[in-house]
This record gives structure tokens, sequence and C-alpha cells, in this order.
């Protein structure tokens, strides 16, 4: 009886294995994109993506931003098993592995790969080690993701001297916040408003972002900079998303922008939206996270002034 074939997905990622064994693709090279795959073998881009995936789950590529997927360097062997650990928990076993290393490793894989990539095996991947080595230093994944966010707001350096008028002081608190989020694109998306997790670090920001609104009860004082907090951390959940879709197309904005061009002019000269030929027509008409985030900010902060310098506190 004749043996069912491998799913396409599966041959094409064994081809593009047998590149890398071969030479033919090394180290840092570039693989094929999703457009390329679905060019040379023919299969939908859902197919190409799947191939990507596989790739990546299986430590052989790679996500490089503002490249495309590439060739990962060999890991390392792994090191030979050691005996038990001794039950107190110390900052540094004999492994080099410490609390403050794995956090930044995380950090890492997360800046270059997306939160989605983030696993104890993939971390515990850059030191060589297994994925159970991790855990003498942190109980698991969620505990490593909460430490990776606090540190991240860590690196914060508040101005000296701080502004000192409520609005100045916002703004500031706000667009810290969004060279945090630019830094580390994963961090947006994992912050949640409604379910909020125990981070002195980004607590201390969103405190000082308020210090200086005077006169208003502490739940006017949440929500204000809550609301800020949400538009700002909204805005910026779409840098995580580029990277993902760069991950999974090989494109990057401007190379998307490009390829969508034909079907766009096609839309704007239509007749049937004219706001959006309207824009494509301007000088004027750049739209992206930066000007949104701009935009946004100034007419948030103009709705928050009607607020504070009438006197209108709600509660």
């Amino acid at each position: 009886m004749a043996q069912p074939s491998a799913p396409p997905y599966r041959r094409i990622v064994a081809e593009i294995r047998r590149r890398i064994d071969a030479g033919e693709l090394a180290p840092g090279d570039r693989v094929p994109s999703t457009r390329r795959i679905t060019q040379e073998w023919g299969v939908a881009m859902a197919t190409a993506t799947k191939v990507l995936t596989t790739l990546r789950q299986e430590g052989v590529v790679r996500a490089v931003p503002g490249v495309g997927t590439v060739v990962a360097e060999p890991r390392p062997p792994q090191r030979a098993a050691r005996g038990p650990a001794p039950r107190e928990r110390r900052p540094r076993d004999a492994d080099g592995l410490s609390q403050e290393r794995i956090v930044r490793a995380g950090i890492k894989v997360a800046d270059a790969e997306g939160l989605r990539a983030l696993s104890m095996r993939r971390v515990a991947a850059e030191f060589g080690v297994s994925s159970m080595a991790l855990y003498r230093h942190v109980a698991g994944k969620d505990e490593l993701e909460l430490l990776m966010a606090d540190a991240v707001f860590a690196e914060v350096e508040l101005p000296d001297p701080a502004p000192d008028g409520w609005r100045d002081r916002m703004e500031a608190g706000a667009r810290l916040q969004w060279t945090l989020y630019r830094r580390h694109p994963w961090l947006a998306k994992y912050l949640s408003v409604t379910r909020p997790q125990p981070m002195p670090q980004a607590m201390a920001l969103i405190e000082w972002t308020v210090g200086q609104v005077e006169g208003a009860a502490p739940v006017t004082l949440l929500h204000m900079a809550v609301t800020l907090l949400g538009f700002v951390m909204f805005t910026a959940a779409g840098f995580e998303d580029d990277l993902e879709a760069e991950q999974e197309t090989g494109m990057n904005q401007d190379q998307w922008m490009a390829a969508m061009e034909p079907e766009f002019e096609g839309i704007f000269t239509s007749g049937a939206y004219p706001m959006y030929a309207a824009m494509s027509d301007s000088p004027e008409g750049s739209f992206s996270l930066e000007t949104l985030f701009e935009f946004g900010l100034a007419r948030l902060l103009d709705g928050m002034a009607v607020l504070v310098e009438g006197r209108g506190d709600p509660a």
C-alpha cells in the first residue's frame, strides 16, 4: 500500500533545510520570503506562512527586523547534565545562569522575534542549556514575561528637572512610554488595562505622569492616567503587529505599501472614496503610527485641559 505523500508545506520545509545543510544558504542569509515561496512552489500564502513558521519553531531560521527571515546560527551543543541543584536558591548557578540574565535573554528574544516566539525552550537556547535549567530561577513563562515587562520599565530615565505644569508632565510621561514601546515592540500588547499586573516600575512612571495634576480626586487621577496609558499603549501595539507581519511576509512596511500601491490606486481613482483620494494627492498626506500618536496626544490633552483647568472634576 502506497504511503501518503507529505503535505506541501513539509516538502518545502525539507527543501529549504536541504539548501541550508548543503551550504547553499549560510547563517545570516535570507531564506525565501512568503511571496517568493508562493511564486517558486505555486502554493497559497497560508502554506508559505506555515513553512516559515515551522522553520522558526524548529530553530532553523529567525526573523530580523528590517531584513526578513534569515538562517539562524547553529545552536551551541548542550552541556553535560549536572547533578541536582542545591535546595537553596542561589543568585547564580554552575551554568552561569541567574534570574537577571534569563530576563535579559527573554527581552532580547522578544525584541527581535516578538512575544509569540518567546518560550522557556527558546530562551534556554540562548544559553545552550535545557529549559529545565531556567526553572531554578523563574517559575515559568508567565513569571518571565512579568519580570521582563517590569525590567524594561526600569530603563526609563525621568527628566531632571521634571516639567512643572500638569500638561507638560503628562505629555512627557506619554512620550517616555512611546519611546519604550518603540524600543520593545512587544511590550504594549503584553500590558492590560483590564487585568493589570503588579509592576512597581511601571506604576512609578504612571504615578509620576499625573503628579502635577492638582485638586483632582484620586479616582479622577486614575482615570486620567489610565486613559493616557491606554491611548499610547493601543497605538503602540502597531509596532508588534508590524514586526509579526514582516516575519510572515518577508516585507517591511515600505515594501508592503509599494506592493499594495496598484490596488490602492484603483480604489482612489474610483471616485467612491474622496477623503482617501485627497490624501493621496496632498503634500501633507503622510500617515503613520508617529503622526497618529502626535495628533491623538495633542487632542487628548486638549480634552483633559477642559477638565483640569475648568475644574470640572466628575468625581
